[in-house]
């Protein structure tokens, strides 16, 4: 069978590749969420301001990843992928020096231009390069390394900022970047069923438009939005909750309750023989329920409680991920880049929405606003996935999209 196979040498380079990308990227996006109590005593700005710094990168990465997506259509996978950590590692060394918040926005934004490149085309290339029976794995050890990277950028700013700075942190975090940038570039070999197309914006804008006319891939595409709007949320405003009385913990302290996120990365590795054994609608009717009743549990007034809550909403928002990012490159038949790219668009741009909104049901009705808010997002992605049930089982897209290529 063609593609690289779990088990082969090969298999276990891409796949180390592709976990120090995703260290990389996520690493470099979510380094700025526990720094928001920071910001907002330094620069003497709300809880929704100080969330800025997360969301406009989100909003801008997820507007780029439709371009990054389409253009990689004709230039390939492995160069824009290359560059575009290579740049964004450099551009957070320059936040570091930023003299004013509105600068470090600057810089943020761009950071959300250049972080596309990644994110936008991975997914592709592992959809051409693996094996059909290996995608699985191989989607699930590289979200892991995107839980990895999003673990220690949280962990290692937390901590550093309470012992330095946070101008400090940021400087390591990009330093680290280079490091996995240039081991990315060496490990990585070029695509083999890479295809080039011609550069041809019309054609490319109306593939675009038949992945939107899928109810499936639609419905995917919002589970995306929905799941992540959910996450940041939660962890946006939980750092304001844990340094207030009556919990008053420190930066460094809170930099370490990022290492739930490592419940995660089992979630993704052990989620390919979840799916094998029960499908991939049932253990996403799972995940979502899971989401729901661990942010629910955060609502207990103790340290413990809240620990087991977001314990229990990121196993399940991990695993919930893995299936719909993969289950979008089974989907789509045509321009697989595009395909995760409208996933991820929608996936980020609900990172924007949920933290930035968030942050006004915290400043209104504070942490149980914020808990609302998460239930009713989860909720919503609750009905698309019984959604999806009902349209596998009734065979409904099939016939719809057997009609519209033949």
């Amino acid at each position: 069978m063609n593609g690289i196979q779990q088990g082969s040498n090969l298999f276990k380079k891409v796949n180390i590749a592709f976990f120090a990308a995703g260290f990389n990227t996520f690493a470099i996006l979510y380094c700025m969420q526990p720094l928001l109590p920071e910001f907002s005593k330094i620069f003497s700005i709300t809880p929704a301001e100080a969330s800025l710094s997360l969301s406009l990168t989100t909003v801008v990465l997820a507007i780029s990843m439709l371009f990054f997506g389409s253009i990689s259509e004709v230039w390939g996978r492995k160069p824009i992928m290359v560059y575009s950590m290579f740049i964004s590692s450099f551009l957070c060394i320059l936040t570091a020096f930023s003299p004013s918040f509105e600068i470090l926005l600057i810089y943020r934004v761009l950071i959300g231009v250049t972080l596309a490149g990644l994110p936008s085309i991975a997914m592709a290339y592992l959809s051409e390069e693996m094996n059909p029976k290996s995608l699985g794995k191989a989607m699930g050890l590289y979200i892991s390394g995107n839980a990895t990277g999003a673990v220690f950028g949280r962990v290692f700013t937390g901590v550093i900022t309470d012992y330095f700075s946070w101008q400090i942190a940021i400087l390591g975090v990009g330093l680290i970047g280079f490091i996995a940038t240039m081991y990315f570039q060496r490990s990585l070999p070029d695509s083999k069923f890479f295809t080039p197309r011609l550069l041809n914006l019309r054609s490319l804008s109306h593939s675009l438009i038949d992945h939107l006319k899928d109810p499936m891939l639609l419905a995917l595409f919002f589970i995306g939005f929905l799941l992540l709007g959910s996450n940041v949320a939660l962890f946006n405003y939980v750092g304001y909750l844990l340094m207030s009385e009556p919990f008053s913990y420190s930066h460094a302290t809170i930099g370490w309750l990022f290492l739930i996120y490592l419940i995660g990365v089992v979630s993704s590795t052990i989620n390919a023989k979840l799916v094998r054994s029960y499908g991939k609608e049932k253990m996403l009717v799972s995940y979502f329920t899971l989401a729901i009743v661990g942010t629910v549990c955060t609502a207990i007034p103790h340290i413990i409680g809240i620990l087991l809550g977001l314990s229990i909403f990121i196993f399940g928002f991990f695993g919930a991920h893995a299936i719909a990012s993969s289950w979008v490159g089974q989907r789509a038949t045509h321009d697989k880049a595009q395909a995760s790219s409208l996933y991820l668009f929608l996936y980020y741009f609900g990172s924007s929405v949920g933290g930035t909104v968030a942050g006004f049901f915290w400043s209104r009705y504070e942490w149980h606003g914020v808990i609302g808010m998460v239930v009713i997002f989860l909720m919503i992605g609750f009905a698309l996935v019984a959604s999806l049930q009902y349209m596998q089982k009734n065979h409904v897209v099939l016939k719809q999209q057997w009609h519209s290529y033949k």
